[in-house]
């Protein structure tokens, strides 16, 4: 990257462009993944059932967090891409300094929060008596680093956003081999249980947090954090949050969703349905993976390309990722479907585990293959600033769909109505994001015939 006078966003091999910034995000998010995953794998193993329904209870609250670092994250992405393509460097790097502070605070307020009261709220989200000893313990460590969890995924977005997504894969991958390492030796020699688990994690967030900043105070980034940056500016807080909303909708409807997955679980399956769905859960977050990799690798192409006003550049973006998204969900459709059995096996040897969790993946995956253009096609409306298109498809999933569905179709189908509430979700938020889309594109070809006519 030349800090001085090109950015590397400034590309128009944009198929190059995008696999550049793609495959350093698939590597990086699929071995972040492996944080739940592995916590997952060793519980299943070390702990029993019970240890991954704690896990599956405590999810929705990470997944919180998740939510608000993506929402300050993708809202200063989106505008930090734009800003780079319009060659507005020292607004980009205002926009990163008013990313910072909001993230430090919001983390500050969601630890302390949760752990005011932690069994009120494992009990409200869904743990059974059986299943809060495990939820207690993992939940009150995880809540005290959440800071850590927090910050980790607004940097993360907000590198990637300049270019430079081999630093954020870095940083997760730092994190996360980290978490590996230190789950075998406080699950297994240390006999730390779940709560090894736990401090695995944070711990490994920390690592990240530290390498993450240390790029920043290195001098090898695009952009620079100056303090006088730092001092918290209205308007363009209420820029990242008009775009960042939408994320955090998304993954906090998303985390009610599975609080109600959790309960209705337990009221028409019980212990054993809520461990079979946290073992899903986590084979859904690899499942997904393909089309939110491709999407974080389309942002800053199309957020760079709009803010350039280069619009022929920013549809064929658009066309690769959601062919590329599409056809690696079908791929991974084909798998999950036919032959569940042997990935359920990964995480636990319980016979009776096993036969539900294969159960249920043929029912949750059925429409797994619209997953691609379903994450691309959200991506979208941020990445151009389109605020209430990005609020739209970021509940549509979640709130108009799946929580709805989740009340209604197991007092029909009882626990397969639990199941099937995925895959009618999935084909009713395709529709949803297809009819978003389509004037978009026709916005975007006008733009770009009056383009091209000046």
């Amino acid at each position: 990257m030349d800090n001085q006078n090109q950015n590397v966003l400034d590309d128009d091999r944009i198929g190059q462009l995008l696999l550049k910034l793609s495959l350093p995000a698939f590597f990086g998010m699929a071995v972040m993944t492996l944080y739940n995953v592995v916590d997952t794998i060793f519980i299943g193993h070390y702990v029993g059932p019970l240890g991954i329904a704690g896990l599956s209870i405590v999810f929705p609250v990470q997944m919180l967090s998740i939510g608000v670092g993506q929402m300050i994250g993708m809202g200063g992405a989106s505008l930090i891409s734009r800003l780079i393509g319009a060659r507005n460097i020292p607004r980009a790097e205002r926009v990163l300094g008013n990313a910072i502070i909001p993230i430090i605070l919001l983390s500050v307020i969601i630890m302390l929060a949760g752990l005011a009261n932690v069994d009120f709220w494992l009990m409200l989200i869904g743990a059974s008596e059986s299943i809060l000893p495990y939820a207690r313990d993992y939940m009150t460590i995880i809540l005290i680093g959440m800071f850590f969890m927090t910050i980790a995924m607004t940097l993360n977005i907000l590198i990637r956003a300049e270019g430079n997504a081999r630093v954020s894969m870095i940083g997760m991958i730092v994190g996360a081999v980290s978490n590996i390492i230190l789950d075998a030796i406080f699950i297994i020699p240390l006999h730390m249980g779940i709560k090894g688990a736990a401090l695995a994690t944070v711990i490994a967030q920390l690592i990240s947090v530290v390498y993450l900043m240390s790029y920043y105070f290195s001098g090898k980034s695009f952009l620079k954090i100056h303090s006088r940056n730092l001092i918290v500016e209205w308007n363009i807080l209420k820029s990242i949050l008009a775009i960042g909303i939408a994320s955090f909708a998304r993954m906090t409807a998303s985390s009610l969703s599975i609080v109600l997955v959790n309960i209705m679980l337990v009221a028409y399956g019980g212990d054993f349905a809520v461990s079979a769905f946290g073992i899903i859960n986590r084979i859904m977050m690899f499942a997904i993976m393909p089309g939110i990799v491709i999407g974080q690798g389309l942002q800053p192409v199309l957020g760079f390309n709009y803010g350039a006003k280069r619009y022929n550049r920013a549809l064929r973006a658009i066309k690769i990722a959601i062919t590329a998204a599409t056809a690696c969900c079908v791929v991974v459709f084909l798998v999950l479907y036919f032959i569940p059995e042997p990935v359920i096996r990964i995480f636990t040897t319980d016979s009776e585990l096993i036969a539900l969790g294969s159960y249920a993946a043929k029912r949750i995956f059925f429409a797994l293959y619209l997953i691609g253009f379903i994450m691309v096609g959200s991506i979208i409306f941020q990445s151009i600033g389109k605020a209430v298109q990005s609020f739209v498809t970021a509940i549509a999933r979640p709130v108009l769909f799946l929580i709805p569905l989740i009340l209604i179709l197991p007092r029909f189908w009882q626990l397969d109505g639990v199941w099937l509430a995925f895959p009618i979700t999935d084909a009713l938020t395709f529709i949803v994001i297809l009819a978003l889309f389509i004037p978009q594109i026709r916005e975007l070809k006008g733009a770009d015939l009056l383009t091209e006519k000046r």
